[in-house]
């Protein structure tokens, strides 16, 4: 099946306010579908154990709740599927506008959910129902919004377009915390569990009424466009399973270990600090929101050095920081110090951004563009998964056998040994033809 190349001004022609807007639609939408895990992450840690799983000890009420988390992402797997289908066949904008609307009808439903006290049972069953549907619109979510942005570049830029919604994911969190820590000063730990805790997630509304408003603006993309409709398949994940297997797995393994230092320094470490190691939850939150406001502002300005030199020498320095620096990063914790936790967990995250920034570019740019929304949303997401979301959960058990933070540093630098790897047996991108 061939597929006819696009002139290489095409893309380099597009006017940069155009451009700007496509990157601009591609950072709200992320940041809005990472405000709404990264709320659900947070009041995971917070109170929705008593609320919907109250039989069992604290730390059985904790697993569960975590296990919902984890939920979520298993059901990732079906939004890429499912928007990568749709983004292969019928466009990258349509795709991205669904993900959005159905992330956001999710949230919402969580925030109007009874309590366990109220509804028995059907409680926690609505709400794994709601946490699976949130984690399909996720599935689609972050392969659209990154090729969106990096199909629209011109080619020598195309890493730093494609970062900025590798912003989403920190600046969601920023935002969580922007809502949670108020409610929480307001209300009260108790006013929070009683009732308050829904009001980041419905509050989240508002932010998709603004995210679909200002994706349904943005231009489809200028590759997927001028594609052939005979290069499409009917079953782009099929093919790719035929055609690209190696690049799949290996694609996976780059990603997995980033993910898992995310997701046990924004949302496993919100519950372990306070619970385990008795640091004030207040410390460990702003701790976690600086950090992530230092990835956040880091981001373009890596993924444009990763435009100048390449993407897999900046993504192997972020990786080989992390293998030396997790275990101090979470060793910080048994300090209790504020100041202390807040430079590891700064420093962490930085180097996280390394390797996270440029493979918005990396991931698409090792798969044609007749399956590449597929393509990243596959291998991205599968890393997400296995790296991230069962963070919390491997990350509590492990601290039932083994009573110190550094553990998860063993854990979170295994990870990222595996990705060192799979960096350097893939090949460099940058010089990749991204119309082909």
């Amino acid at each position: 099946m061939s597929e006819t190349a696009v002139p290489s001004g095409t893309i380099a022609a597009e006017p940069s306010r155009s451009v700007s807007r496509v990157a601009a639609a591609s950072l709200i939408g992320t940041t809005i579908e990472y405000y709404d895990f990264a709320v659900y992450g947070t009041a995971a840690a917070l109170v929705l154990g008593p609320a919907f799983f109250p039989t069992g000890t604290p730390a059985a009420q904790t697993l569960a709740a975590f296990l919902t988390f984890a939920g979520a992402f298993l059901a990732r797997p079906v939004g890429v599927v499912l928007f990568g289908t749709l983004g292969d066949r019928l466009g990258r904008k349509p795709a991205l506008v669904l993900s959005l609307l159905l992330m956001g009808a999710a949230t919402v439903g969580v925030g109007l959910l009874p309590t366990y006290a109220s509804a028995g049972l059907l409680a926690p069953v609505l709400l794994v129902m709601l946490r699976l549907l949130q984690g399909v619109s996720m599935g689609g979510e972050w392969g659209g919004a990154v090729l969106l942005a990096a199909e629209h570049a011109p080619p020598r830029r195309r890493a730093m377009y494609a970062s900025i919604p590798q912003a989403g994911p920190p600046l969601g969190f920023l935002l969580s915390s922007a809502a949670i820590l108020p409610t929480l000063a307001i209300a009260g730990r108790d006013g929070f569990a009683a009732g308050a805790w829904r009001i980041p997630f419905l509050l989240s509304a508002v932010l998709i009424v603004i995210g679909i408003w200002v994706r349904s603006r943005v231009e489809e993309s200028p590759v997927f466009a001028t594609t052939p409709r005979q290069a499409t398949s009917r079953f782009p994940l099929g093919i790719l399973l035929k055609e690209h297997p190696g690049r799949l797995v290996l694609g996976i393994g780059a990603a997995i270990g980033g993910s898992s230092v995310y997701y046990l320094t924004t949302v496993y470490s919100l519950q372990y600090g306070p619970a385990v190691l008795g640091v004030p939850q207040n410390t460990v939150l702003v701790a976690a929101s600086i950090a992530a406001t230092a990835g956040a502002l880091a981001t373009v300005p890596i993924a444009r050095l990763a435009d100048r030199v390449g993407r897999r020498p900046v993504m192997l320095a972020g990786l080989i920081g992390c293998v030396l620096w997790v275990l101090p990063m979470f060793g910080s914790l048994r300090t209790g110090n504020g100041l202390l936790i807040t430079g590891a967990f700064a420093i962490g995250l930085l180097l996280f951004t390394l390797s996270f920034a440029p493979i918005a570019a990396f991931l698409p740019e090792l798969f044609p563009a007749r399956l590449r929304y597929t393509g990243a949303s596959t291998t991205f997401i599968l890393a997400n998964t296995l790296g991230g979301g069962f963070a919390p959960v491997v990350a509590t058990w492990l601290n039932t056998q083994w009573a110190s933070p550094l553990v998860l540093g063993v854990y979170a630098g295994t990870l990222c040994l595996v990705s060192l790897v799979c960096v350097l047996v893939l090949p460099e991108t940058r010089e990749q033809e991204f119309s082909s």
